[in-house]
């Protein structure tokens, strides 16, 4: 009686977390306030510089790991995918690179913060991560795009990208250098070219999951 009670806990508790998981609250893009502050300096090198940069750190530290964050919102009763775009041409999810031997939650904590939140704002903890939706890996940094879905022996950058759920009303604080756009998960899925592997398999990363499009 003992066992079938226990096995029966399990399986609420599995059916509770697949409940869980199932859906994505979503909420309407005008709910969310949008600023500027001051501009992020970044690295003005050539790509062989860069390569070689990235070679090095690699000698020293190991495996170079980037986390992403997928954040959702609504607009014109769609999901919508928020990136940044850099120069007018460059899009990015909101994250970056680890620091050595940093958790990839605390990582990407700290970029959200970096890259989303007012300065000086202590806010680094309200970031709601959720499950890891992805992960890629390179083989090298000569190629331009060799990020691969599968994992790959003496890989030299894995990136991972995490479900960051947005509560009902933020505050966003973005460089001035940094546009932070909606882009319609249907345009996506249909640009690889624009957006990269990494980007456009994310409508497909998704698919398990339902919307809960809320306030519309």
């Amino acid at each position: 009686m003992g066992d079938d009670g226990h096995v029966n806990a399990m399986e609420d508790d599995e059916a509770s977390a697949a409940e869980q998981r199932g859906g994505i609250d979503i909420y309407p893009l005008r709910n969310y306030f949008f600023g500027s502050k001051e501009a992020l300096l970044f690295k003005n090198e050539a790509l062989a510089d860069r390569v070689q940069r990235m070679n090095s750190n690699y000698a020293a530290y190991g495996l170079r790991t980037y986390v992403g964050a997928v954040l959702l919102v609504e607009l014109f009763k769609h999901p919508h995918l928020l990136l940044l775009r850099l120069r007018n041409s460059i899009v990015k999810l909101p994250g970056g690179r680890l620091r050595p031997n940093e958790s990839d939650l605390d990582g990407l904590r700290r970029k959200l913060s970096s890259k989303l939140s007012a300065i000086g704002a202590s806010d680094a903890s309200d970031w709601e991560i959720g499950e890891c939706l992805g992960m890629w890996w390179r083989p090298d940094f000569e190629t331009f795009d060799p990020h691969l879905s599968s994992n790959v022996k003496g890989a030299k950058e894995c990136t991972k990208l995490f479900l960051v759920k947005l509560p009902e009303n933020r505050e966003f604080f973005v460089p001035k250098n940094l546009k932070l756009i909606a882009v319609p998960l249907c345009q996506i899925q249909k640009s690889h070219e624009t957006y990269g592997p990494v980007i456009s398999s994310i409508p497909q990363l998704l698919s398990k999951f339902s919307f809960n499009i809320i306030g519309t």
